[in-house]
């Protein structure tokens, strides 16, 4: 067991003692944004790490009770998805998947934690503006309330990550409020390593 992890408050057990509480403030953010996440799936959730030592330590920690499903460069680091052994069970939502990324250089976060966590939200849309567009016509009460939302400290990222070799366009619309993130995204994470592997 890793001591530098313990004292970070990074270990798994730890991790998960933090997850009725984020998934709290994550509840608050879709009410925020009138969009209810409840039918959609939980797809995965990431953490944040500002040292590559403790990165690498809480990867090792993880892998006992997960399995890496991939390994990708994004943006010149490595991001891997690890596929729970039993999917963390939070509220409705039953999360298969965790992301971690290795520290960007030159980037800390303000707090090593729970970061964001991903919902799919079915889409053929193939970019992230066409998507953030069927999002607005699904909930049309966001899309009525969309031009107030940076006056409400929501802020908003459209993006189109992708891996070497994945096949499948997986736009994707964040909203980042206090300290937590939402993103949207149409296909889930292991869909889109599939396609990877399927290259």
């Amino acid at each position: 067991m890793s001591q530098q992890l313990l004292n970070a408050e990074l270990m798994p057990s730890q991790m998960k003692t933090k997850l009725d509480g984020f998934m709290h403030k994550i509840q608050s953010l879709s009410e925020i944004l009138h969009i209810n996440l409840q039918p959609f799936q939980a797809d995965h959730i990431a953490m944040r790490i500002n040292d590559a030592e403790l990165a690498k330590q809480a990867d090792l920690e993880w892998r006992k009770e997960a399995k890496v499903i991939s390994n990708a460069q994004i943006n010149g680091r490595p991001i891997m998805v690890l596929l729970f052994d039993q999917p963390l069970q939070c509220a409705e939502w039953q999360i298969e998947c965790l992301e971690l990324p290795y520290p960007a250089e030159g980037k800390v976060y303000p707090e090593q934690s729970w970061e964001h966590v991903e919902f799919v939200i079915p889409s053929a849309a193939e970019t992230a503006e066409a998507y953030l567009q069927d999002l607005k016509q699904q909930f049309p009460v966001f899309a009525d309330n969309w031009g107030g939302l940076a006056q409400r400290g929501v802020k908003v990222k459209l993006s189109s990550p992708k891996g070497e070799g994945e096949r499948l366009n997986n736009p994707t619309v964040a909203f980042k409020y206090e300290g937590v993130c939402i993103k949207l995204h149409p296909h889930s994470l292991k869909k889109v390593v599939e396609s990877e592997q399927s290259a």
